[in-house]
């Protein structure tokens, strides 16, 4: 079928071999710049149309394309428009490089129209989950709370405020289930809002007085968004109506207890000091919200800590457990000190002048493992994706979204090599245990091997028709493994490049991969929520472990090849008797994601790393959290260990790299 692109045409659809529209009689376009191919519209608006569409040069893959066709008259109107479209596209541009952002694909001008082309979001916006199941209870509050705040603390980092957060405009992804903020077409430059007055912008309700009465804006302001979609998605009415205007305050408790919905004072607090008037009365960063989220012990901003609502348990099972002194974790395994939480830094971007700090909550770092962190490596200019250690060379490796790998001595803290030849996102990088090869893929969709001891660039292997999400190598170091979202696993050898085998049909992209110690088995994890097992020699599937109920995102084997852990989206860890094939235990204390999983070399202790910005060392046999490092500022997406297990190494969101030792 073809698509017609005239906007006013009220049956665009038409079929195959067809030059002019049956309906409108407009000239019908095949593919926009050759490759766009429009499907079927999907949205009007203002601006124009909005379709679906196909990417011919990516084997199909879907996308969204906006096009440009504004209904008004008058130069000034136009030229708004215009820039307010352009504007997002700029935006999209800017802030492409996180997940849970759609990434523009293209921004062109053709026939007379502009033409704005982005990742297509499969999935419903927070409003048509709230109107399909009903209103949203604490759980799942806290849960939009913990997935959306770190992607406004990357907005802000950019210096950008998105302006129109509300129920609409947030899409929970269909394939892993991750909340997506969509629509940046009024979001400002922070410079630019600071400022003079502007345009006053936003959706009524759900917008803050600064941004109707003077077009200003702040990080706040979108903080003030986001709590007023809380407050929707939890009364299923909209903000506006929950404000009493004579008394000047919020009425939504009284809505809820009318009703006979229980929300803890924690919450309620934290959602009241997000929606309060004054900006400079709420948070100013999504870090202070996330640290008010994670902490047992909460005393917000006018209020007594002797007060009856003042400590709080949260209902959530926060990952960083933060107690007074002299205080114990009900949680916190017999006879081991408290594990408590430092503060999180606050990225301040932006803040009036006139605004007061607010008091900082004082809490005392103990890691009864003995460990420490004793360098940030800081030359990364964007995330951290992976990191693998040699130990008898003395040498890390991280890959990063910023399309390099850098090398690094872990004890001295210095940088050996600046690997560049990708050219898009490093996803991944492993190292042979001879310490000769480096190798690394990304979303170029391809795989580089470099000679480590020089940093010379060796080959490219090329052949995954998309990102290449995970690598490992084989013990013996001749054999590369890797997996992409082409939903294929390839076996490569490492000494000329050749392809040994494709494994295609895997059911979904595969975000993990790891080699047994002996070499002859592999395992691949991804957004099926499954673990396969497959035999290292014939490429074929010996094992399915069904247990996790989101994407695996990482796997690791016990030093003794007899038991697999496995962490996944759903927020745990589990470990599988391989022999069996069954699970033996399930570990639950992180808060978000589950992004990194490795044994220590006894094979007594699991190290875990997650997206609420914590390290997690486990007793295998209990399944008790040993100890918690604290350091990272966002998520914790790699680790790695040295052969003896005294360094540990981590990347993360916050662009650094970290080394631990114990």
């Amino acid at each position: 079928m073809i698509c017609c692109l005239n906007p006013k045409c009220n049956k665009p659809i038409n079929p195959d071999g067809e030059t002019v529209c049956s309906n409108c009689g407009a000239m019908l376009v095949p593919r926009l710049r050759g490759r766009y191919r429009p499907v079927q519209p999907i949205g009007q608006g203002g601006f124009g149309r909005t379709y679906l569409a196909s990417d011919e040069d990516r084997l199909g893959t879907q996308c969204v394309i906006k096009q440009f066709s504004p209904q008004m008259q008058g130069t000034k109107s136009m030229e708004k428009a215009i820039s307010l479209f352009t504007q997002e596209a700029v935006r999209l541009d800017e802030l492409g490089e996180h997940t849970q952002i759609p990434r523009l694909l293209a921004y062109f001008e053709q026939d007379n129209y502009l033409y704005l082309v982005q990742q297509f979001v499969e999935g419903q916006s927070l409003l048509q989950e709230m109107r399909h199941s009903g209103a949203f209870n604490e759980r799942r509050i806290r849960e939009v709370l913990s997935d959306l705040l770190p992607v406004l603390r990357f907005v802000h980092s950019k210096n950008v405020i998105h302006r129109d957060i509300t129920p609409s405009n947030i899409l929970r992804r269909k394939q892993d289930d991750r909340l997506v903020l969509i629509d940046f077409g009024v979001a400002k430059q922070i410079s630019e809002s600071a400022g003079e007055s502007g345009t006053r912008i936003g959706t009524e309700g759900y917008a803050p007085i600064e941004q109707f009465r003077g077009g200003r804006a702040f990080p706040s302001s979108d903080l003030y968004s986001l709590g007023a979609t809380c407050l929707h998605l939890m009364t299923q009415s909209r903000p506006d109506s929950l404000y009493d205007p004579l008394e000047g305050r919020w009425i939504w408790r009284e809505f809820l207890q009318e009703r006979q919905v229980l929300v803890s004072d924690q919450l309620a607090d934290i959602l009241d000091l997000m929606l309060k008037d004054l900006v400079g009365e709420r948070y100013q960063s999504a870090d202070e919200v996330m640290r008010d989220l994670n902490a047992d012990y909460f005393v917000p901003k006018g209020r007594s800590p002797s007060s009856s609502s003042a400590r709080v348990n949260s209902a959530a099972n926060t990952a960083r457990r933060s107690v007074p002194a002299g205080g114990r974790s009900p949680s916190h395994p017999p006879g081991m000190p408290p594990r408590v939480t430092p503060p999180t830094p606050a990225v301040r971007v932006s803040k009036p002048p006139s605004a007061p700090p607010r008091p900082a909550i004082a809490r005392t770092v103990v890691q009864s493992s003995g460990w420490r962190c004793i360098h940030t490596l800081t030359e990364h200019s964007s995330w951290v994706t992976s990191v693998a250690f040699h130990s008898g060379a003395n040498l890390v490796a991280s890959s990063s979204l910023d399309d390099t790998v850098k090398v690094w001595n872990p004890l001295r803290g210095d940088l050996v090599y600046n690997l560049v030849g990708h050219t898009r996102d490093v996803n991944a990088v492993a190292i042979s245990a001879d310490g000769k090869v480096l190798v690394s893929g990304g979303d170029d969709c391809t795989i580089k091997v470099w000679y480590l001891p020089t940093g010379a660039l060796v080959r490219t292997l090329t052949g995954h028709a998309r990102d290449v999400n995970a690598i490992a190598l084989t013990a013996d170091g001749r054999m590369v493994i890797s997996g992409g979202e082409d939903r294929t696993i390839r076996l490569w050898q490492v000494s000329n490049g050749a392809s040994l085998r494709v494994i295609p049909g895997v059911l979904s992209m595969i975000k993990t991969i790891a080699t047994s110690p002996d070499g002859r088995s592999f395992a691949s994890g991804g957004l099926d929520n499954k673990v396969r097992l497959w035999n290292g020699q014939t490429a074929e599937q010996s094992g399915l472990l069904s247990g996790h109920m989101s994407a695996v995102n990482a796997l690791a084997y016990s030093p003794d090849g007899r038991y697999l852990a496995s962490g996944s989206r759903d927020k745990t860890l589990k470990l599988w008797n391989l022999q069996t094939q069954m699970m033996e235990r399930s570990y639950s204390d992180h808060l978000r994601d589950v992004n990194a999983v490795l044994f220590t070399p006894d094979g007594k202790s699991i190290f875990s790393a997650s997206s609420d910005a914590s390290i997690k060392l486990w007793d295998v046999a209990t399944g008790t959290v040993i100890d918690t490092l604290l350091g990272h500022t966002d998520s914790v997406n790699a680790i790695a260990l040295s052969a003896d297990g005294k360094v540990l190494i981590s990347g993360g969101s916050d662009n650094t790299v970290r080394v631990w030792q114990l």
